[in-house]
């Protein structure tokens, strides 16, 4: 297990801040928190960053989500605990997540313009941008999962 390199929640507070305001943003936005909190979930473990994955994955339990449905969620094609609405966006994460590297969004757009306005588009678009901003910061820094969660997470 490696250590942080540095203290990255006592620098820089004003674009700490930010991405605090769009994650919020995110969250409060018309998707609903299951969908928000699947996204950042799925995306955390694309990205391999353990610290949003943990987070992420405790928020669903405290929604009331089943942990065995969340297990499935890296193999959430293959699940059947996810309605159609939840893999279009599941679909969409992937897809927008694999950019630049890969650009095979079309299919994934047209699942997502089924269950999706386009307001809704733009939240998810948004809530994908700063689940994977989280996840560079964290990675980059070598933010380490706590062993005992902060109070109230």
């Amino acid at each position: 297990m490696s250590t942080a390199r540095i203290p990255l929640f006592k620098l820089a507070p004003k674009s700490l801040h930010a991405m605090i305001g769009l994650s919020k943003a995110a969250k409060e936005s018309t998707l609903g928190d299951r969908i928000v909190e699947l996204v950042n979930l799925r995306v955390s473990q694309v990205n391999g960053c353990g610290v949003c994955v943990d987070m992420h994955w405790r928020d669903l339990v405290k929604q009331g989500a089943d942990p065995r449905h969340l297990n499935t969620v890296a193999g959430w094609r293959e699940s059947p605990f996810f309605n159609d609405r939840e893999r279009a966006a599941l679909g969409w994460a992937d897809a927008v997540n694999a950019l630049p590297q890969r650009d095979d969004t079309d299919a994934a757009y047209g699942a997502l313009r089924e269950h999706f306005t386009e307001t809704e588009i733009a939240e998810l678009g948004y809530a994908i941008a700063v689940i994977r901003g989280w996840n560079v910061i964290n990675i980059s820094l070598r933010n380490q999962i706590p062993v005992a969660p902060p109070p109230g997470m």
